[in-house]
């Protein structure tokens, strides 16, 4: 019986992906375009990056909207281990290369990020929407041979923290950083802990003191510690690759403080910021100015000793330009960042909206002293219930009630100034409005795709622009280009049809669309 099963629906599959390709044809249509996306590589070095300014630049790329960019991002975080972190890879020696009266990146404020870009959108304007799609994010192998194939991350538990000054065990005020091993080829998908050390008094190369972690890019000297690698033992922590900060430019100031998040995306800290997700940031300068960078291995909602895991990523993003006049009713007016991903959207709340408009001419410093997660929780609740009733055409008695009974409400970090909370609104409670499926064929083939189906295996093969796209019916991972890769929603037969979703075959087709 299972035999005759599996032959019947081998022959329902075989006849659907053989099928005349002009099913879905609107959705066809959609998915041209005129432009081929051209693929870009930003590396990291001290002329692509900023430290610390999220704020006004001029851009290290320009590119148009359905460009594909690889983004080299580096964690601030290197200095805490050089040799696991720094040693041997060019471009981060570029970046923290500093001895004294020699300093590259001289200009490291107000912020501690290294952000790379800005990347300017060609004919971005005040009002429109960028879409970011993230397709792809790898850990950036250390560049010392001692070390090959592995990639080091750091955890501190920094001055910033939620809980600094407030613990049970003495000195009650200390700063304690964690060293993060992981397999850069990712053949675990976990971070073990390989030692920790109490951050000691630093003097970095200019001669200045440092009793606490207040300044980015100081080399630790490994001499002044004493490291403790009896720590975490048997723990595996799950490594979720994602971009702590990530946004484009506020009007408000020129230089700005890439701590704080604000309406403009920036150090927003969500763990959800990964590959499969897309962001939608409002424009408010010409060209946009996106920026990249705070890279993260690991971290748990609310971010709460102040780092999450800090290491080092390269990823590949595809930019969209969304258009005033032409912006959907989900995007029209939009204040704030917002995440989509195959489930759920995202909406992100912070104590100001606004915060460098809210608190005048001292904001980036009076942020600090008025952070709070009630103010955070309100600004995040009106903007759902305002997106509910925008994007979904919902009541407001109807949008209040639905939160109420079906959004998670979560603190996204408490160590940012302006403090964050998210609401994830989950797309399968509406239907097949906000999870559209699409046939997987005419989906593909509309671009100039290859589909082809393998009875014996359940497995699709899709080819394009000298990338291949293999999945088996149901399976949540697959292999693209000969790597295993998690996809963004399984493959399914839904009443005798292969189908995916909507925002499945857009992700893929810009993933296959990428060039070498």
């Amino acid at each position: 019986m299972k035999i005759q099963t599996f032959l019947k629906v081998s022959v329902i599959l075989s006849a659907v992906l053989l099928a005349d390709s002009s099913v879905n044809v609107i959705f066809a249509d959609a998915m041209e375009s005129a432009y081929k996306p051209k693929t870009h590589v930003l590396k990291a070095n001290s002329e692509t990056v900023r430290w610390g300014n999220i704020g006004k630049g001029d851009p290290a790329l320009t590119v148009q909207s359905g460009d594909i960019v690889t983004v080299e991002a580096i964690t601030h975080h290197s200095g805490d281990d050089y040799d696991r972190m720094i040693k041997g890879d060019a471009g981060v020696e570029d970046v923290f290369h500093w001895i004294e009266g020699e300093k590259n990146e001289a200009l490291r404020g107000p912020g501690v990020h290294i952000l790379t870009g800005p990347i300017a959108v060609e004919g971005a304007e005040p009002g429109d929407v960028l879409e970011v799609k993230i397709l792809d994010m790898k850990l950036r192998p250390n560049g010392n041979d001692q070390y090959a194939g592995k990639t080091y991350g750091v955890n501190a538990a920094a001055n910033w923290g939620y809980l600094y000054g407030d613990m049970v065990e003495e000195p009650k005020k200390r700063e304690v950083v964690t060293i993060y091993e992981m397999d850069t080829e990712g053949g675990t998908d976990y971070a073990t802990a390989v030692y920790n050390y109490k951050w000691t008094v630093q003097t970095d190369p200019d001669g200045q003191v440092h009793p606490t972690i207040d300044y980015p890019g100081v080399i630790v000297d490994h001499n002044t510690i004493d490291k403790n690698f009896d720590v975490l033992k048997g723990i595996k922590i799950p490594v979720r690759l994602h971009f702590g900060t990530m946004g484009v430019a506020p009007k408000e100031a020129d230089i700005v403080d890439s701590v704080p998040p604000s309406y403009n995306g920036g150090n927003v800290d969500d763990w959800r910021i990964t590959e499969g997700a897309t962001m939608y940031y409002p424009v408010s300068v010409p060209g946009a100015l996106l920026s990249i960078g705070d890279p993260h291995a690991g971290q748990g909602d609310s971010e709460i000793n102040g780092t999450a895991i800090e290491t080092s990523v390269t990823g590949d993003i595809q930019v969209i330009l969304h258009k005033k006049a032409t912006l959907n009713q989900k995007l029209s007016g939009l204040s704030f960042p917002l995440l989509e991903n195959e489930y759920e959207w995202v909406v992100h709340g912070f104590s100001y909206a606004n915060y460098l408009e809210e608190l005048g001419a001292s904001a980036q410093t009076d942020i600090f002293k008025n952070s709070s997660i009630d103010k955070a929780m309100k600004d995040a609740a009106h903007k759902t219930k305002d997106f509910l009733m925008a994007g979904m055409e919902l009541s407001e008695d109807e949008a209040y009630s639905l939160m109420s009974v079906s959004a998670d409400f979560g603190i996204t970090q408490v160590v940012d100034g302006n403090w964050g909370v998210h609401a994830l609104i989950d797309k399968g409670q509406f239907g097949d409005s906000e999870r559209k499926a699409v046939g997987l064929r005419s989906s593909f083939e509309s671009f100039g795709a290859k589909v082809s189906w393998k009875p014996t295996t359940q497995t699709v093969t899709i080819s394009y622009n000298n990338n291949v796209l293999e999945m088996k019916v149901g399976a949540t991972t697959g292999m693209y280009n000969g790597e295993i890769v998690k996809l963004v929603a399984p493959i399914e037969v839904v009443k005798e049809k292969v189908q995916v979703s909507e925002y499945f075959a857009k992700f893929y087709k810009a993933k296959l669309s990428k060039t070498e």
